[in-house]
């Protein structure tokens, strides 16, 4: 009775091991976090506040569904659904972090307020940096968006109107995302389902458009995440920028944007494409405002409003 007990204690420990040493595959940067950047902007900021969470009871929320599995690793989404509109349009949301640090549950302020508002939102996680370079993370998220398209009904959500909106490195995402309908480099094949990842608007909140441009300083991260410096990979550098793929069949875009110019670095070039094949597009500029603003009240409810000006315009 004591070896099996024996021999029962041992198995525990060896099944918790590799538990532990799966649940550690890869690094995580916590360096970027609501709190971390509040500490720093109050001290040029002092009435800035962190908007309160408001449940809402037209908004059902779901934290970490299952969107894909990639060996033993899970990944997951937020869902936060409108709960009286059948069929409403989806917000696909990408959190910021220098493509290294930062996750999903950053964006549950917006997704609960952007919910409340008639829409159905989703914050995706993806693979950073550190665990996987470009173009993983842009991969995961058409893997998500493929996902909630397939789950429509369950989500209520019209699968031909779907937003991407994405925030700092996420607004890079997102304008990325966007400009790369149907184009097979950005696609994961082995991903079962029935959908196309296609988005229908794209919302950049102070994200890039071009990572080598007289505008742009992007550096170390951006090399980090990219596999090499702008000299060593220049076409990487090119292909991940959002304005090389702008073009005739891009989507509507809302630019939200900080009072810091790097953060708009190839933005003129590219509404310059879109006035050209006449594609709605609106910047809303947010003066004295520092990157990360949409974190922050006052500028959390301004985000908001002009996110729901837009995609009332867009898909009402």
């Amino acid at each position: 009775m004591k070896s099996k007990m024996q021999k029962l204690k041992l198995f525990l420990l060896f099944f918790l091991n590799v538990i532990a040493v799966q649940s550690q595959q890869y690094q995580i940067d916590s360096s970027y976090t609501i709190k971390s950047t509040y500490a720093k902007l109050i001290k040029k900021y002092p009435l800035i506040t962190i908007p309160e969470i408001k449940p809402n009871q037209d908004v059902q929320v779901t934290f970490d569904l299952v969107y894909n599995k990639e060996k033993e690793r899970e990944l997951h989404l937020d869902a936060f659904v409108n709960k009286k509109n059948k069929k409403s349009p989806a917000v696909i949301m990408i959190h910021g972090g220098g493509w290294r640090s930062g996750n999903k549950d950053q964006m549950q302020f917006l997704g609960r307020e952007i919910a409340s508002k008639g829409y159905s939102a989703f914050s995706i996680e993806y693979r950073l940096s550190l665990e996987a370079k470009y173009p993983t993370g842009v991969i995961d998220v058409k893997n998500a968006i493929k996902f909630i398209k397939d789950n429509a009904s369950k989500f209520n959500v019209n699968v031909n109107k779907i937003a991407v909106l994405g925030c700092s490195s996420g607004g890079q995402m997102a304008a990325l995302i966007g400009t790369t309908n149907n184009n097979s480099i950005f696609e994961d094949k082995a991903f079962k389902s029935k959908s196309s990842s296609k988005v229908n608007a794209i919302i950049d909140v102070d994200g890039v458009l071009a990572f080598k441009h007289p505008e742009s300083s992007e550096g170390d991260m951006a090399a980090f995440w990219l596999g090499g410096k702008s000299d060593e990979i220049p076409e990487i550098w090119k292909e991940a920028s959002a304005l090389t793929h702008t073009d005739k069949n891009t989507p509507p875009v809302l630019y939200i944007c900080s009072s810091i110019p790097r953060f708009h670095a190839g933005r003129d070039d590219m509404i310059k494409i879109l006035n050209e094949n006449k594609i709605y597009n609106e910047v809303q500029t947010i003066p004295d405002s520092p990157h990360s603003f949409w974190f922050y009240e006052p500028w959390f409810k301004q985000t908001i409003s002009y996110t729901i000006q837009f995609l009332d315009k867009i898909f009402k």
